[in-house]
Parts: structure tokens; C-alpha cells; sequence
């Protein structure tokens, strides 16, 4: 009974904290002014408040997605800090809030420690060479907005590349670019669970798949 309840105990601690879908982008060759562009990105001071104009708008969005993010994320201070910073990285970067929280549901399952098998770490899932080419040593991709600032970036550059093509570069993102399996999850994430219309347009933030 007790070797019965041990092995039950490894397999639920292996489930949290190996991502069953994450991949790991592939480090490929970027000319010098698109390499410029990232590490201004990542340079760029930190805001903490979401990208919405008006303050109404800014706690609806808040409280309906913390309440679907409730049961993910329990502690309350934790989500809304989470949801906040989200926010506002995904909206400067260019990409739909609500892709990255399907992306982020499908890469780590709103893990914040998430490691792949090939090393990909925190809540996007961002290769360690991407702190090589673009950041600095100091940069932790376990920390919440070190993470989101980069899992927003990159998708935006693979976006760039794949000239709007959305589904290509969430392949890209994930490393398995040509395969249908990841992207069609991450969108079906995305709009299941995610997808949100504001009553009023007031937040300054693009479609993911704008070219």
C-alpha cells in the first residue's frame, strides 16, 4: 500500500512539473538590426498596469479573467499580478493578450517553474539561448515579467518572419514548424477559454496576426 501511494506521489509531482506539450524554439541566425530591435524590447521600462486606457475597462477585463484563471492560479494577489503584467508585455509586443494565455495554457499550464525536456523554462517556455542572443546574464526566465517579456517578443518576431502567418509562427515558437498539432491547440486554447470582446474599444493593443 505504501509503495502503491509513493508511486502515485511521483507520477502527480512529474505531471506538475513537466509541461506535456512544451517544445523549444530553435536558435537560428537573425541579421544585426532585427537582433537591435529584441534587446530594445527587452530593455524598455518596466509598467505595472495593463495596456487598457480607461480604468473601467481595465477591471473588467481583470475580473473576468481572473475568475477563468481561478482555478489555475488560486492565490488572488499572485493572478492579478500575473494577469496585469500580461497584459501589458503582450499589448506592447503587438500580440493579443488573451493568444498568449492560450499559448501560455497549452506551453506550461500556468506553471511559473515549468521546465521542458529540452529546457525551455517558465510560463512561455523561452529557450535559454534566447538570453545569449538578445539579454543579459542577468536575466532570470523564472521571473514573471522576464518571462512574458520574452515568450511576447519572440512571438512577435516569429510573426514578423512568417509575415502574419500565425499558425507558422506558433510552430516556430514551439519548434515544431509544419505540424498542425500545436498551433490548433493553442488556438482552440485560446478561444475556448480565453477569447473576450470589450464593450467599449479602449485598449491600445493589436491582433496577433497583423503582418
Amino acid at each position: 500500500m505504501k509503495a502503491l501511494t509513493y508511486i502515485s506521489l511521483l507520477l502527480a509531482s512529474l505531471f506538475l512539473t513537466v509541461p506535456a506539450v512544451a517544445g523549444g524554439q530553435r536558435e537560428e541566425a537573425m541579421s544585426a538590426n532585427v537582433r537591435s530591435s529584441l534587446q530594445r524590447g527587452l530593455a524598455d521600462t518596466a509598467v505595472t498596469r495593463t495596456a487598457f486606457r480607461q480604468a473601467v475597462d481595465e477591471t473588467a477585463w481583470l475580473q473576468e479573467m481572473s475568475r477563468r484563471l481561478s482555478k489555475r492560479m488560486p492565490d488572488e494577489s499572485e493572478r492579478m499580478e500575473f494577469l496585469t503584467t500580461l497584459h501589458w508585455e503582450a499589448s506592447r509586443a503587438g500580440v493579443d493578450p488573451q493568444l498568449m494565455l492560450g499559448l501560455i495554457q497549452v506551453e506550461s499550464g500556468f506553471r511559473k517553474y515549468a521546465v521542458s525536456p529540452v529546457g525551455a523554462r517558465g510560463y512561455t517556455q523561452v529557450m535559454p539561448f534566447w538570453v545569449k542572443a538578445i539579454g543579459n546574464p542577468d536575466h532570470n526566465l523564472f521571473q514573471l515579467r522576464t518571462n512574458l517579456r520574452y515568450g511576447a517578443l519572440i512571438l512577435r518576431h516569429y510573426i514578423d518572419i512568417e509575415r502574419g502567418d500565425l499558425f507558422r509562427a506558433l510552430g516556430r515558437f514551439n519548434g515544431s514548424l509544419g505540424r498542425p498539432e500545436y498551433p490548433n491547440l493553442v488556438v482552440g486554447a485560446w478561444k475556448r477559454h480565453w477569447d473576450y470582446q470589450p464593450t467599449t474599444k479602449s485598449a491600445d493593443t493589436s491582433s496577433a496576426s497583423r503582418s
